[in-house]
Protein backbone atom coordinates (compact mmCIF):
# COMPACT_ATOMS: atom_id res chain seq x y z
CA UNK A 1 0.00 0.00 0.00
CA UNK A 2 2.54 2.68 -1.09
CA UNK A 3 -0.62 5.47 -1.92
CA UNK A 4 -1.27 8.02 1.21
CA UNK A 5 -4.98 8.41 0.56
CA UNK A 6 -5.87 10.31 4.29
CA UNK A 7 -3.62 11.77 7.08
CA UNK A 8 -5.11 13.10 10.34
CA UNK A 9 -2.36 15.27 12.21
CA UNK A 10 -2.77 16.18 15.74
CA UNK A 11 -0.16 18.45 17.53
CA UNK A 12 0.04 20.57 20.99
CA UNK A 13 -1.26 24.38 20.88
CA UNK A 14 -0.59 24.34 17.13
CA UNK A 15 -1.08 28.16 17.09
CA UNK A 16 1.49 28.92 19.79
CA UNK A 17 5.35 30.65 19.00
CA UNK A 18 7.68 28.28 18.72
CA UNK A 19 11.11 29.88 18.08
CA UNK A 20 9.67 33.16 15.86
CA UNK A 21 7.31 30.39 14.12
CA UNK A 22 3.76 29.42 14.84
CA UNK A 23 4.01 25.82 15.17
CA UNK A 24 1.46 24.96 12.50
CA UNK A 25 4.66 26.85 10.26
CA UNK A 26 7.12 24.28 11.93
CA UNK A 27 5.01 20.96 10.87
CA UNK A 28 4.32 22.71 7.37
CA UNK A 29 7.96 22.76 6.80
CA UNK A 30 8.83 19.45 8.12
CA UNK A 31 5.84 17.58 5.90
CA UNK A 32 7.06 19.47 2.83
CA UNK A 33 10.77 17.93 3.73
CA UNK A 34 9.25 14.52 4.36
CA UNK A 35 6.87 14.03 1.43
CA UNK A 36 10.27 15.52 -0.94
CA UNK A 37 12.43 13.22 0.47
CA UNK A 38 10.37 10.35 0.68
CA UNK A 39 9.73 11.32 -3.69
CA UNK A 40 6.30 12.02 -3.04
CA UNK A 41 3.89 14.62 -3.92
CA UNK A 42 3.48 17.58 -1.70
CA UNK A 43 1.34 18.95 -4.24
CA UNK A 44 -1.14 18.03 -6.84
CA UNK A 45 -1.72 14.70 -6.27
CA UNK A 46 -0.81 15.54 -2.40
CA UNK A 47 -3.86 13.36 -0.20
CA UNK A 48 -6.78 14.42 1.63
CA UNK A 49 -5.44 15.60 5.65
CA UNK A 50 -6.46 17.75 8.49
CA UNK A 51 -4.29 19.52 11.18
CA UNK A 52 -5.56 19.89 14.28
CA UNK A 53 -4.34 21.49 17.93
CA UNK A 54 -4.71 19.25 21.09
CA UNK A 55 -3.78 21.01 24.55
CA UNK A 56 -0.86 18.74 24.99
CA UNK A 57 1.04 15.47 24.19
CA UNK A 58 3.04 14.53 20.91
CA UNK A 59 2.39 14.48 17.80
CA UNK A 60 0.11 12.30 16.31
CA UNK A 61 -0.04 11.14 12.91
CA UNK A 62 -2.69 8.76 11.64
CA UNK A 63 -3.24 7.49 7.72
CA UNK A 64 -4.99 5.75 5.47
CA UNK A 65 -2.71 3.96 2.44
CA UNK A 66 -3.59 1.86 -0.36
CA UNK A 67 -2.56 -0.03 -3.56
CA UNK A 68 -3.77 2.84 -5.73
CA UNK A 69 -3.24 6.42 -5.90
CA UNK A 70 -6.33 8.21 -5.13
CA UNK A 71 -8.41 10.57 -7.34
CA UNK A 72 -7.75 14.16 -6.29
CA UNK A 73 -10.13 16.61 -5.86
CA UNK A 74 -9.88 20.73 -5.55
CA UNK A 75 -12.32 23.49 -4.73
CA UNK A 76 -12.86 26.34 -7.34
CA UNK A 77 -13.79 29.00 -4.25
CA UNK A 78 -10.33 28.42 -3.01
CA UNK A 79 -6.87 27.93 -3.83
CA UNK A 80 -5.31 25.02 -3.41
CA UNK A 81 -3.89 24.60 -0.02
CA UNK A 82 -0.15 23.96 -1.21
CA UNK A 83 -0.37 27.20 -3.91
CA UNK A 84 -1.32 29.47 -0.54
CA UNK A 85 1.21 32.49 -1.19
CA UNK A 86 4.19 32.62 1.53
CA UNK A 87 2.28 35.06 3.86
CA UNK A 88 1.53 31.49 5.78
CA UNK A 89 4.44 30.50 5.78
CA UNK A 90 7.83 28.93 3.46
CA UNK A 91 6.26 26.12 2.87
CA UNK A 92 2.66 26.03 2.18
CA UNK A 93 0.32 22.76 3.73
CA UNK A 94 0.61 19.88 1.56
CA UNK A 95 -2.98 18.16 1.24
CA UNK A 96 -5.73 18.38 -1.77
CA UNK A 97 -9.53 19.41 -0.73
CA UNK A 98 -10.61 15.59 -0.86
CA UNK A 99 -9.78 12.51 -2.22
CA UNK A 100 -11.69 9.57 -4.11
CA UNK A 101 -10.30 5.81 -3.49
CA UNK A 102 -11.43 2.88 -5.43
CA UNK A 103 -12.49 0.09 -3.08
CA UNK A 104 -13.52 -1.96 -5.94
CA UNK A 105 -15.05 -2.48 -9.00
CA UNK A 106 -18.06 0.10 -9.12
CA UNK A 107 -17.12 1.57 -5.38
CA UNK A 108 -15.41 4.33 -4.24
CA UNK A 109 -14.49 6.41 -0.91
CA UNK A 110 -14.43 9.68 -0.72
CA UNK A 111 -12.46 11.48 2.05
CA UNK A 112 -12.99 15.63 2.60
CA UNK A 113 -10.17 17.11 4.08
CA UNK A 114 -10.81 19.53 7.28
CA UNK A 115 -12.83 22.40 5.31
CA UNK A 116 -12.83 25.98 7.10
CA UNK A 117 -14.44 29.24 6.00
CA UNK A 118 -11.87 30.00 3.77
CA UNK A 119 -12.53 31.96 0.77
CA UNK A 120 -9.68 31.93 -1.79
CA UNK A 121 -6.55 31.91 0.08
CA UNK A 122 -8.11 34.29 3.02
CA UNK A 123 -10.43 33.95 5.94
CA UNK A 124 -13.99 34.36 5.99
CA UNK A 125 -15.85 36.25 8.84
CA UNK A 126 -13.28 36.06 11.74
CA UNK A 127 -14.42 36.57 14.69
CA UNK A 128 -18.14 35.42 13.48
CA UNK A 129 -18.72 31.27 13.97
CA UNK A 130 -22.41 30.91 12.44
CA UNK A 131 -20.88 32.22 9.66
CA UNK A 132 -17.86 30.55 9.31
CA UNK A 133 -20.01 27.57 9.66
CA UNK A 134 -21.86 28.60 7.06
CA UNK A 135 -19.03 28.82 4.14
CA UNK A 136 -17.15 25.82 5.96
CA UNK A 137 -20.17 23.70 4.68
CA UNK A 138 -20.59 25.75 1.44
CA UNK A 139 -16.86 24.86 0.95
CA UNK A 140 -17.44 21.04 1.48
CA UNK A 141 -20.62 20.96 -0.35
CA UNK A 142 -18.92 22.71 -3.40
CA UNK A 143 -16.38 19.90 -3.19
CA UNK A 144 -18.45 17.13 -2.46
CA UNK A 145 -20.69 17.94 -5.94
CA UNK A 146 -17.38 17.80 -7.71
CA UNK A 147 -15.98 14.48 -6.57
CA UNK A 148 -20.11 13.31 -6.99
CA UNK A 149 -19.54 13.93 -10.71
CA UNK A 150 -16.02 12.41 -10.64
CA UNK A 151 -17.14 9.34 -9.16
CA UNK A 152 -20.10 8.77 -10.93
CA UNK A 153 -20.90 11.01 -14.19
CA UNK A 154 -24.21 9.64 -15.28
CA UNK A 155 -26.16 10.12 -11.92
CA UNK A 156 -24.31 13.33 -10.28
CA UNK A 157 -27.51 14.13 -8.65
CA UNK A 158 -28.02 10.71 -7.22
CA UNK A 159 -24.35 10.24 -5.27
CA UNK A 160 -23.20 11.50 -2.51
CA UNK A 161 -25.89 12.70 -0.93
CA UNK A 162 -24.82 14.80 1.67
CA UNK A 163 -27.12 13.20 4.66
CA UNK A 164 -25.07 10.11 3.38
CA UNK A 165 -21.36 11.45 4.36
CA UNK A 166 -19.96 11.08 8.21
CA UNK A 167 -19.12 14.63 9.53
CA UNK A 168 -16.60 15.40 12.15
CA UNK A 169 -17.03 19.11 13.52
CA UNK A 170 -13.81 20.79 14.98
CA UNK A 171 -14.69 23.88 18.03
CA UNK A 172 -12.07 25.76 18.81
CA UNK A 173 -14.35 26.85 21.76
CA UNK A 174 -17.24 24.39 23.47
CA UNK A 175 -19.26 27.30 24.12
CA UNK A 176 -19.98 27.46 20.04
CA UNK A 177 -21.14 24.21 20.38
CA UNK A 178 -25.31 24.88 20.06
CA UNK A 179 -24.65 27.66 17.24
CA UNK A 180 -22.48 25.44 15.26
CA UNK A 181 -24.41 22.63 15.98
CA UNK A 182 -27.94 24.34 14.52
CA UNK A 183 -26.37 25.43 11.24
CA UNK A 184 -25.16 22.03 10.93
CA UNK A 185 -28.46 20.40 11.57
CA UNK A 186 -30.31 22.64 9.82
CA UNK A 187 -27.91 21.99 6.61
CA UNK A 188 -28.03 17.98 7.20
CA UNK A 189 -31.78 17.59 8.01
CA UNK A 190 -33.43 17.54 10.97
CA UNK A 191 -33.59 13.76 12.23
CA UNK A 192 -30.93 13.04 9.52
CA UNK A 193 -28.81 10.48 10.44
CA UNK A 194 -26.39 12.58 9.58
CA UNK A 195 -26.76 15.31 11.97
CA UNK A 196 -27.96 12.95 14.37
CA UNK A 197 -24.46 11.02 14.35
CA UNK A 198 -22.18 13.77 13.80
CA UNK A 199 -19.46 13.67 16.18
CA UNK A 200 -18.20 17.43 17.40
CA UNK A 201 -14.54 18.11 19.21
CA UNK A 202 -13.09 20.64 20.91
CA UNK A 203 -9.93 21.14 19.07
CA UNK A 204 -7.60 24.24 17.99
CA UNK A 205 -7.73 25.15 13.92
CA UNK A 206 -4.99 25.31 12.13
CA UNK A 207 -5.59 29.29 11.69
CA UNK A 208 -6.24 31.22 14.74
CA UNK A 209 -8.76 33.29 13.44
CA UNK A 210 -10.64 30.34 12.71
CA UNK A 211 -13.38 29.00 14.89
CA UNK A 212 -14.57 25.87 13.14
CA UNK A 213 -13.32 22.84 11.04
CA UNK A 214 -15.39 20.34 9.19
CA UNK A 215 -13.92 16.78 7.63
CA UNK A 216 -16.33 14.20 6.25
CA UNK A 217 -16.10 10.45 4.18
CA UNK A 218 -18.65 8.48 2.64
CA UNK A 219 -18.69 5.65 -0.13
CA UNK A 220 -20.64 6.03 -3.22
CA UNK A 221 -21.34 2.90 -6.01
CA UNK A 222 -20.84 4.05 -9.59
Amino acid sequence: CPYLLRLWNYMATINADEAGLERYRHFNAGRHEAFLNAQYSAFEGAPAACGLGTTDGPLRVYFLAGPQAPITVENPRQVSAYHYPPCYGQHAPNFSRAALVTLGPGHQALFISGTASIVGHATAHPHDVRRQTEESLLNLDTVRQLAARRACPSAPATTLAAHELVYTIYLRHPEHLNTVRAVVTDYLGTGSAAARDALYVQADICRADLLVEIEAHGFTAS
